[in-house]
């Protein structure tokens, strides 16, 4: 059974790698996943902020003798969508942030497979298959005819 694990318990007091397995950097990672998610976290800030302004100039308009209603309704409009586009930004940004820990049990040092046969080769194959499944049939038919078998189809 330990013969199994013989490259591995080499490896292991250095905690080197084989082309069997392979080590995940989080640190990396989360690095790269930062500098990917930072412009999003900048622009969701920004549309925050604009939002704010909106709020604050909605108040004004408020306080206003005559109420511009029309202008309070384009403003409260405004501030919707700046909202609406901060949150899409930040969630687009924590998406990429969370992406850092969905991790896959795929080997990135495997060698994959590759079928490097041409169609021709591939035709030939299942028009020699084709071949034998004729003959199987052929020789089914003969021994249930020969045991008197009758078959409707």
């Amino acid at each position: 059974m330990l013969k199994h694990f013989e490259v591995f318990l080499r490896l292991l007091p250095a905690r080197g790698d084989s082309e069997l397995s392979w080590t995940v950097d989080m640190d990396e990672r989360k690095r790269v996943a930062a500098g990917e998610a930072r412009p999003l976290k900048e622009q969701s800030t920004a549309k925050g902020r604009q939002a704010a302004q909106w709020s604050q100039r909605v108040t004004d308009l408020k306080k206003v003798k005559p109420r511009d209603d029309q202008a309070i309704g384009e403003a409260e409009d405004k501030i919707k969508e700046l909202t609406r586009e901060s949150r899409d930004l930040a969630s687009r940004a924590k998406e990429i942030e969370d992406a850092v820990y969905d991790l896959k049990a795929v080997n990135p040092n495997r060698k994959p497979n590759v079928d490097d046969r041409t169609p021709e080769e591939l035709m030939d194959i299942i028009e020699a298959k084709g071949r034998e499944v004729a003959e199987a049939l052929a020789t089914l038919r003969g021994v249930t005819l020969k045991a008197g078998h009758k078959t409707e189809v």
